[in-house]
């Protein structure tokens, strides 16, 4: 597991290296100076565009962000420029890369939020191919069945990304994530294929239930929606190799909710095999109690105490917890986004 999470820092460490040297040898310093001056330009109004508290002002920001970056992107070799100072804007470059893409919010009011965002491809010649994308999420009835071109877009602003193959073919995971609303927020993990004229899709079949006991149909994403600030894990954990997520629960025991949904200490997971993420149930083989749990109150819930209710010691479970972790690595705990 050490030796998976090894690699995983080396690749991104060569990513960020790569991305560097290539800037320096492939951008002449005149073209180096523009898209500094561009750079500049972008960060003042990406602040606005996520700071400000006027809408208007807001708006007028991601218009003129837009455009600018649009030109920035037109100088040769611009790929290669990471725009490292404009900050609230999500840049990442695919694992092998062959792309990048940029995602970013744009906040209307308190209920209403939408995400933009494009995919630059690496071209040969330096030029630009670029992918704007459209954030369609709102005429969506049934986003978790439907592949999508950029032109339809399930919006999310990315977090993470994990590059996978089978049969030759080159498979770019997806991690997001959405503001949604007042009362809740949304997590997105999909898969990002391109087609035989190069350009992306956004998801598909990927997401199977082929080893549960009640099978379900495909999916083609997946999303998580909680309780507005609520901390949930949907992520890649490279020590694992697999997808974990939360399991969510209504605290409230209203299930058609979904703002009231906060994590009850209980994983799925999904393993990457033959193409494919199948679910895992139970990622792991302990259960957490709930009962009296209260997140309000800050009562959390309890894993598999050591103590009774009263504060006594029990033997038996203290050798059998003591021989298993002799025998057995503990499952990684406190991953967060």
């Amino acid at each position: 597991m050490k030796l998976s999470f090894a690699k995983f820092s080396l690749a991104t460490l060569l990513m960020i290296l790569f991305t560097q040297v290539a800037s320096s040898q492939l951008i002449p310093q005149a073209d180096w100076k523009k898209l500094r001056a561009k750079e500049d330009t972008l960060k003042i109004y990406a602040r606005y565009m996520v700071t400000d508290s006027a809408t208007k002002t807001r708006m007028i920001a991601d218009s003129f962000f837009t455009r600018i970056l649009v030109r920035a992107l037109q100088i040769k070799n611009s790929f290669y420029y990471p725009f490292d100072a404009v900050l609230g804007i999500s840049k990442m470059y695919a694992p092998d890369s062959s792309f990048r893409i940029f995602t970013w919010t744009i906040q209307f009011d308190e209920y209403y939020s939408r995400q933009k965002g494009a995919i630059q491809m690496a071209t040969r010649d330096g030029s630009l191919k670029l992918f704007p994308l459209r954030d369609n999420s709102e005429f969506t009835a049934k986003a978790e069945d439907s592949a999508r071109s950029a032109a339809n877009w399930i919006g999310a602003v990315y977090y993470n990304m994990v590059k996978t193959e089978f049969n030759g073919k080159n498979y770019y995971t997806l991690f997001g994530y959405d503001n949604n609303s007042i009362m809740s927020s949304k997590k997105w993990v999909e898969v990002l294929t391109f087609n035989n004229r190069n350009e992306p899709v956004f998801g598909g079949p990927f997401f199977t239930y082929e080893n549960d006991s009640i099978r379900k149909q495909p999916r083609y994403r997946l999303s998580l929606e909680y309780k507005k600030n609520a901390r949930v894990l949907m992520n890649y954990i490279p020590d694992l190799d697999v997808i974990l997520m939360d399991h969510l629960v209504s605290e409230t025991d209203e299930p058609d909710h979904k703002w009231s949904y906060v994590p009850d200490g209980d994983n799925e997971a999904f393993k990457w095999e033959n193409g494919k993420w199948v679910h895992v149930d139970k990622a792991f083989d302990y259960k957490v109690d709930m009962t009296g749990a209260d997140t309000y109150m800050g009562k959390p819930p309890m894993g598999d105490p050591l103590l009774d209710a009263k504060g006594n010691k029990n033997e038996k479970k203290l050798d059998d917890k003591s021989n298993k972790n002799k025998t057995k690595e503990k499952p990684p705990v406190n991953y967060d986004n």
